[in-house]
């Protein structure tokens, strides 16, 4: 299926890397109302298959998810050719905001979750990027 055909009524496709099913289930819902795909990933190795074979959009990662952490998962994306510019969202409890920007990621938030910080950064994120594709794109 080509991401255009997975895309369906969705503008994006969001993969998330979360361990905690409430947390999971809150991202879903704000992003699916917010008329974001969601796909989730358990653990960070599962994340790194499953972006290889998707191309997301974004992926939103907690730092301490199973596996492969969300930083080592970010310097993965990073150091592949087909994903280096996939936008990466750092998502935790942890204040790792230093280290998730070392790391390579687009942008970093603080947990609680908080629905409108969430799509606000989800949204500007995507903007960003569209942004610099076009500026790319033009002759």
């Amino acid at each position: 299926m080509t991401k255009q055909g997975a895309l369906g009524k969705h503008s994006a496709i969001i993969l998330v890397v979360e361990r905690d099913p409430h947390v999971r289930d809150l991202e879903t819902y704000f992003l699916n109302e917010a008329g974001y795909g969601v796909e989730f990933a358990a653990d960070g190795e599962a994340a790194l298959a499953m972006a290889r074979a998707m191309k997301p959009d974004i992926i939103i990662t907690e730092v301490l998810v199973p596996k492969l952490d969300g930083l080592a998962l970010c310097r993965a994306v990073r150091s592949e050719a087909e994903l280096k510019d996939t936008v990466v969202l750092i998502f935790s409890i942890l204040a790792a905001h230093s280290r998730a920007r070392e790391a390579g990621a687009d942008a970093f938030l603080m947990k609680p979750l908080a629905e409108q910080r969430l799509v606000q950064t989800v949204r500007e994120l995507l903007a960003q990027r569209a942004g610099s594709n076009a500026r790319v794109a033009r002759p």
